[in-house]
């Protein structure tokens, strides 16, 4: 009786510790899988935040060159 008790609880115990091992690599693989997207949406913010510098230079040179034109015009007026 004793015997099947005690093989009873080995094999009770095995499967705690399978389960629990399945959790953690569960787990494990969550935190892979979110430290991929976080690395993923920092490479995206910086990408996005150089596409928009760029658009900035280029309506900043727009502007620059939009307002030597009308001082132009103004010049050839006066």
């Amino acid at each position: 009786m004793r015997t099947a008790l005690f093989i009873s609880a080995a094999v009770a115990s095995l499967s705690l510790m399978a389960c629990s091992q399945k959790t953690e690599d569960h787990t494990a693989a969550a935190a892979d899988q979110a430290g991929a997207a976080a690395s993923s949406a920092a490479q995206d913010t910086a990408n996005n935040a150089n596409a928009a510098a760029d658009h900035t230079a280029d309506a900043v040179g727009a502007a620059e060159r939009k307002t030597d034109a009308a001082a132009d015009a103004a010049a050839k007026t006066h």
